[in-house]
């Protein structure tokens, strides 16, 4: 009797020490998946200094965002490139900024049209070059783009209005105070830049 007595209180004791043993494994796994969430939040929360003031913002998950910011780069260079105005020293710093933005086929068309004397004659004629974006698409899979919108040239006597379609592909690169969505376009070309309307400003 004395000897089950003895059996039992060991098989309890065993019961006892598997059971904690257990379950100070699942504490401690449980400790790691929690400690391992809390990093991955934190990770998402940034501070931004508002006049000195850290205010605590959250990030939204990259790849939800990365196509609003392919598009966002894509409007900002094709405004950066076609916004113009008769001032030579806007127009290069216009320009400037949106090379940052494209790979040398930016620079290439820069140069095509400065050879045709677009850019003289804006000066010239005093007039305002700007852009309106139709639409952006957008080819994931390729990393491809296509920009439709239209091109307004107002002078004196007359508003222009042209078509520009361009297409090109994207690329991400490191972000930088130049480049803030780290997306370089590559390979752009101008499709289609037809003049659509040729309205004559009445004059008094």
């Amino acid at each position: 009797m004395l000897i089950k007595n003895i059996e039992q209180r060991i098989k309890i004791n065993k019961i006892v020490s598997l059971g904690a043993m257990g379950f100070a494994v699942i504490i401690v796994i449980a400790g790691f998946f929690f400690a391992y969430r809390m990093i991955q939040d934190s990770r998402k929360s940034i501070y931004i200094l508002d006049n000195g003031v850290p205010v605590l913002a959250k990030q939204t998950d990259v790849l939800l965002n990365r196509p609003v910011e392919y598009k966002a780069q894509i409007e900002l260079f094709h405004r950066l490139f076609f916004t113009l105005a008769p001032d030579d020293a806007y127009i290069k710093e216009n320009i400037q900024k949106s090379l940052y933005l494209i790979d040398d086929s930016g620079k290439k068309e820069y140069t095509n049209l400065k050879e045709k004397g677009f850019y003289n004659q804006v000066i010239a004629s005093s007039a305002m070059v700007s852009i309106h974006a139709d639409s952006i698409q957008l080819n994931m899979e390729q990393k491809k783009f296509a920009f439709y919108g239209r091109q307004t040239i107002t002078r004196k006597s007359s508003v222009i209005t042209r078509k520009l379609d361009t297409e090109g592909y994207f690329e991400d690169i490191i972000r930088s105070p130049n480049n803030p969505h780290g997306v370089l376009l590559k390979n752009w070309r101008i499709l289609n830049n037809d003049e659509i309307s040729n309205q004559s400003k009445n004059s008094y």
